[in-house]
């Protein structure tokens, strides 16, 4: 991972960024950041691209037991779709509309690091620095540094496997980060640091108290002050911990978690209602609130490098996810790397979250599940699968259909998720 010297940013956005600024959320990216993609054609899909993409979702959402779900999908050579789909809970048929806020789960991961690279390119600290320079009386981390904790080449273990049931019981418990990062120290290194890639939350907190140790100031205001500002992000915010609800001033998504009934079997018809939950139980790792077209407006931004420092190959070293993981799925720089997507997917309490966008098409998708009983892998598949239905959506007049660099197909992701699911999927009608 290369260090660069300064940020790109311009007076004023060129045509493209304002195209896509106006598809993506009807408002403007501020004028000081571009965001180098392709510019969106100005309508919607076509009918039988929607079509597709409803039943991918509706098929997604029976799997993982969500009784609703809100999609993205932005394909700048065709047009866009973003909706909401059912409702609130099997109990509760308020409709789920698109506008509403949820928690981003693993989104937080990418803006943490960009802040990361902003103060190290500023001089603030480096991402060679030692974690222990920032985060002191935690043991074992003198050979650990800033920037394998951002590219989880740390090999710190994670906590939240062994936690949710205690925020399922009691959601309104405020987290110390220390302690939670501390059931993920408290595993056996998974290798050397800085020789191979494996999942951590706790690194992420780690990451999170260093950057504010070094700044003397709160995640919250760095990511305000880094990512949220200057991509216009206004729905995207890091809430205190005492915070329970997920916004105060905006429609919420209910988060909804399936737990097992009688026979093991999970309850399906109805599920918890974790909506209120402190964001402390996910903090730098997975405690953002967005919506769904600030997620799309993200993606874009972290695909494209539009928040990075000059000079900075983001990417430059990619890892495989896990052993024996096809050389096209890798991470890196607080990314998931898959085929010609750059994204980020996860669960927190509630929601199972996913997005990701392509620097070079500009397909861009994001989507949230309202039951995080399957945790993020449904959300992930689902999102692949609307990747490569979107990406075959004939082109606008005058428009070019761009080359997909997709290796899976639609069908293979639907599979995938029929043998996740953990809620019965209903068979599908028969056509007329």
């Amino acid at each position: 991972m290369h260090r660069g010297h300064r940020r790109h940013r311009v007076v004023a956005a060129v045509a493209a960024a304002l195209a896509l600024s106006l598809a993506l959320a009807g408002c403007g990216i501020p004028e000081q950041v571009t965001v180098d993609a392709p510019p969106q054609v100005d309508r919607a899909l076509p009918e039988e691209t929607v079509q597709q993409l409803q039943e991918a979702v509706t098929h997604a959402m029976a799997a993982a037991g969500a009784s609703g779900a809100i999609v993205g999908v932005w394909a700048p050579w065709s047009g866009s779709w973003v909706a909401g789909h059912g409702t609130q809970s099997p109990t509760d048929d308020t409709e789920v509309s698109a506008d509403m806020r949820f928690r981003a789960a693993r989104m937080t991961r990418p803006m943490v690091c960009d802040v990361l690279f902003d103060i190290a390119d500023a001089g603030t600290v480096s991402l060679d620095d030692s974690v222990s320079d920032y985060v002191p009386g935690v043991p074992d981390l003198d050979d650990v540094t800033l920037g394998q904790l951002c590219d989880g080449t740390s090999g710190i273990g994670s906590y939240s496997g062994m936690l949710q049931p205690l925020w399922l019981s009691n959601p309104s418990r405020v987290w110390d980060p220390r302690e939670l990062a501390s059931y993920g120290l408290g595993q056996p290194r998974r290798f050397e640091p800085g020789t191979g890639y494996a999942d951590s939350d706790a690194g992420f907190l780690l990451l999170g108290l260093a950057l504010e140790r070094a700044t003397n100031s709160s995640l919250s205001t760095l990511l305000a002050e880094h990512v949220t500002s200057p991509l216009g992000l206004d729905a995207t915010s890091l809430p205190a911990g005492s915070t329970t609800s997920v916004a105060a001033d905006a429609p919420v998504l209910r988060g909804n978690h399936s737990l097992p009934g009688e026979g093991g079997a999970l309850n399906c018809t109805e599920p918890l209602d974790i909506t209120e939950l402190s964001p402390s139980v996910g903090y730098a790792d997975s405690g953002v609130v967005s919506d769904i077209y600030d997620l799309g407006k993200y993606m874009q931004a972290l695909a494209t490098g539009a928040l990075d420092p000059e000079g900075l190959d983001r990417f430059d070293n990619p890892l495989p996810v896990y052993a024996g993981a096809p050389t096209w799925y890798t991470a890196d720089g607080g990314a998931v790397l898959a085929g010609s997507l750059v994204g980020q997917f996860g669960s927190v309490p509630g929601y199972a979250v996913s997005a990701w966008s392509d620097p070079n098409s500009g397909l861009t998708v994001a989507v949230v599940l309202n039951n995080s009983a399957t945790g993020g892998n449904v959300a992930a598949y689902l999102a692949w699968e609307l990747a490569a239905i979107a990406s075959k959506a004939p082109p606008a007049s005058g428009e070019t259909l761009p080359e997909a660099g997709l290796p899976w197909t639609a069908q293979q992701d639907r599979e995938v998720i029929a043998k996740l699911a953990v809620c019965p999927i209903p068979e599908a009608e028969p056509q007329q």
